[in-house]
């Protein structure tokens, strides 16, 4: 009914044609692309009609609460939320597309929009009040070093993590001002891009793609050249750097 099996040869073998059509309807909705039969592929295909049309109304209903400037913009940063993704639009057209992981179900990513302003390099990662509490603290009364053993340091009353390949944040973070203190960033743990379900974070977005996003924003900067990103990148030091040109980044739930 759906149009990825053209028809129905009444084989009970699991042929080349059906595996394409798994394919097929697992990338479009969302789920890991492989030719595998899981229990979450049958379980999406026996969703009744009557709720995939409910989830349609849904997603029309919130389509009105992005910016109209959604519309009109030349290039601008999409992200999914519950589809754990990075779109980047030029000109109608995706420039690149990149993995996401947001934040879990306590600290979750919200809805909103902002424009990216700054470029951090090598950037500290500044622990959160909340974080500290719960986790770092605990974590040094039980060890003494663990602050020297995670390049950690003590800096104006707050707990900060030097630039390296231990940092949080990774080599480099895109921060768009909002007052939800949400921004894009690189990351260490590169294995939850394989999960199928990637929400894992304390509210803000890690990316797959940190560098080719990093080398598309800079790529019309005639301050900027491949090379020198990709040196200032090994630097390990915090180098801030403010946009030419504004992106407008748009989180939604679709």
């Amino acid at each position: 009914f759906l149009g990825y099996l053209k028809a129905n040869n009444k084989s009970m073998k699991y042929d080349k044609e059906l595996a394409q059509a798994v394919w097929k309807y697992k990338k479009n909705t969302g789920i890991t692309v492989d030719d595998l039969i899981t229990p979450r592929l049958v379980s999406s295909l026996n969703v009744p009609m009557a709720d995939r049309i409910k989830s349609i109304i849904f997603n029309m209903e919130r389509c009105r609460w992005i910016s109209s400037d959604f519309n009109q913009a030349e290039e601008f940063i999409f992200i999914n939320i519950p589809s754990y993704e990075l779109r980047y639009f030029k000109n109608g057209k995706t420039i690149l597309e990149s993995k996401v992981v947001v934040g879990k179900a306590m600290n979750k990513t919200v809805v909103f929009n902002a424009d990216m302003k700054y470029i951090v390099f090598n950037p500290y990662w500044n622990v959160p009040k909340s974080i500290l509490k719960k986790e770092i603290l605990p974590a040094i009364q039980k060890d003494p070093n663990y602050l020297v053993k995670n390049d950690m340091e003590w800096h104006e009353g707050i707990v900060r993590q030097k630039p390296g390949p231990k940092n949080a944040l990774g080599q480099v973070k895109f921060l768009f001002p909002n007052s939800n203190a949400i921004y894009l960033h690189d990351t260490p743990s590169k294995s939850l891009f394989d999960r199928e379900k990637r929400a894992f974070s304390h509210g803000c977005i890690r990316i797959e793609k940190p560098k080719e996003l990093l080398h598309l924003l800079m790529k019309e900067d005639k301050n900027w050249s491949p090379e020198k990103i990709e040196t200032t990148l090994t630097e390990r030091k915090e180098k801030w750097y403010t946009l030419q040109k504004k992106i407008p980044v748009f989180i939604g739930y679709f």
